[in-house]
């Protein structure tokens, strides 16, 4: 019986590829014994407490993730995109007592807590610290929240192998799978790709995305078979040249992130016409969620499928009845992979995660996003009922890239909006009034960039000498967003 993340490194044959970064690759014989050290490295740990993994995906990475499940802790791993601001915050609203990182990433940081680079796990014993995460946590996600600061999701052991099992079982992974690791392992999909490659005893291959052609040189070196991405990158790789030593292994393909635009799902099944494509939905609040079964996308396209194996998804009214086939409501999901709330922040769980039914014993989450079902119920998303923009693949505040552009001093108004975009799904717009008439966009376009991951940086700046406001004083973000769309 599966009870605890590391476990799923139990399955993989010892001399059987485990992961691959660059040219060097660790079988489950040796990725066993490297987590089974540094988890002795960590053993001065208290049950629960967090440690936050700050590097981009390399095998000291996966050795660290799964070295602390071993060692009784809880792993935060750190989106390498963010910037010392982002990190520092995480660090210190999850009370991690331990970062692991890399040399060149821990001179950008000023922060207090004990720091030890990735590459050194298990040479040493940390000191012993009080923890106070209830039992059963294994990991912490950090999202973008309404409020504008990142927002930990706080996952078990439960929800991480339920969600394994679910997501490889219909995928239909085994022993001679090789999944290209594209997406970031902060990423409640990019770590999906790790668990659901361990428990088959499949090999995984880690790649930090460079260029569209990389992802297509290492599919033809590894003899890839399994490729999941996000709206963007799907968008750049399908008008690569793929030839056919990289293709010829590919079982299926996959888009989670966003809505994959049909131009690009039809360019991708005439690169792969051998390739099984699966179209899924997931929030991080419930780790995985729907997904279409493959053979119905020509049937219903646009749909975003139905509930994963294990869960429930249901569209209903505000008052919690279900909604008839064609009319819209809110998507909520219950069931094992509904994740234990939002760390140490109790008004925004109790918000999102509620009873379902009203008045039940079992908790749910309503995910804010807009959707309908058809008459076989499959499920249709229509959009956010929040301010939240879904871009490249990510949820972000708009507050955020706010509060971004006003630390750079050069405006006195800012009001993010996401517009429409084939490409991403949202392209960041930002209205500004800014506080000199001679600074430029492209200015102010550079000083964002110094706090935010390119993701987050608005794609274009709207300039004017004010902005509109609702009658309680508000800045009117409808008129904004359709000023934005014209």
């Amino acid at each position: 019986m599966l009870t605890r993340l590391d476990d799923l490194l139990r399955f993989g044959a010892d001399d059987h590829a485990a992961v691959t970064y660059k040219d060097e690759t660790l079988t489950y014989r040796e990725l066993r014994s490297r987590v089974a050290r540094a988890a002795e490295g960590l053993r001065g740990l208290e049950p629960g407490a967090r440690v936050a993994i700050y590097a981009e995906k390399r095998l000291e990475t996966v050795v660290a993730i799964f070295a602390v499940a071993a060692a009784g802790g809880v792993v935060v791993p750190i989106n390498p995109l963010f910037k010392p601001r982002q990190v520092e915050y995480v660090i210190e609203d999850c009370g991690a007592v331990l970062l692991l990182t890399t040399a060149e990433r821990a001179r950008t940081l000023t922060g207090s807590v004990r720091t030890s680079l990735i590459e050194d796990l298990g040479a040493g014993t940390p000191d012993r610290h009080e923890a106070t995460a209830p039992a059963g946590i294994a990991a912490i996600l950090y999202t973008s929240g309404s409020t504008g600061r990142p927002k930990g999701v706080v996952l078990s052991h439960g929800n991480l192998l339920t969600g394994a099992e679910s997501v490889a079982g219909y995928l239909g992974h085994t022993a001679r799978d090789v999944v290209l690791a594209a997406l970031p392992l902060s990423f409640d999909a990019g770590l999906s790709q790790l668990t659901t490659t361990f428990l088959a005893g499949a090999h995984v291959v880690l790649v930090n995305y460079l260029l569209p052609r990389d992802v297509v040189r290492l599919c033809a070196r590894h003899r890839v078979t399994a490729l999941t991405c996000v709206p963007p990158l799907w968008t750049q790789l399908a008008i690569q040249r793929w030839p056919d030593e990289a293709t010829r292994h590919l079982r299926y393909f996959a888009n989670t992130g966003g809505r994959l635009p049909t131009t690009t799902l039809a360019r991708l099944r005439e690169t792969f016409p051998q390739a099984t494509p699966f179209l899924m939905y997931g929030l991080t609040e419930a780790f995985r969620s729907t997904y279409l079964d493959p053979a119905e996308i020509d049937r219903r396209p646009g749909s975003i499928g139905k509930a994963i194996p294990g869960a429930e998804v249901l569209v209903v009214r505000a008052d919690g009845s279900v909604c008839d086939p064609g009319e819209e409501g809110e998507i909520v999901h219950r069931g094992p992979l509904v994740s234990l709330g939002y760390w140490n922040d109790p008004a925004r769980t109790a918000a999102r995660f509620r009873p379902f039914p009203p008045g039940a014993d079992e908790i749910a989450v309503w995910s804010g996003d807009v959707a309908y079902r058809d008459d076989d119920g499959f499920i249709y998303f229509v959009g956010r009922t929040d301010d939240m923009i879904k871009t490249s693949g990510y949820r972000l505040s708009p507050t955020e890239v706010e509060e971004a552009a006003y630390a750079t001093g050069l405006v006195a108004e800012a009001v993010a909006v996401g517009v429409p975009d084939e490409d991403l799904g949202e392209a960041v717009t930002l209205h500004a009034v800014l506080t000199a008439a001679t600074t430029t966009p492209e200015e102010l376009r550079r000083a964002m960039e110094h706090d935010l991951p390119r993701y987050m940086v608005p794609r274009r700046f709207l300039l004017a000498d004010a902005l509109p406001r609702s009658g309680n004083g508000k800045f009117d973000r409808a008129e904004l967003r359709r000023r934005a769309m014209r």
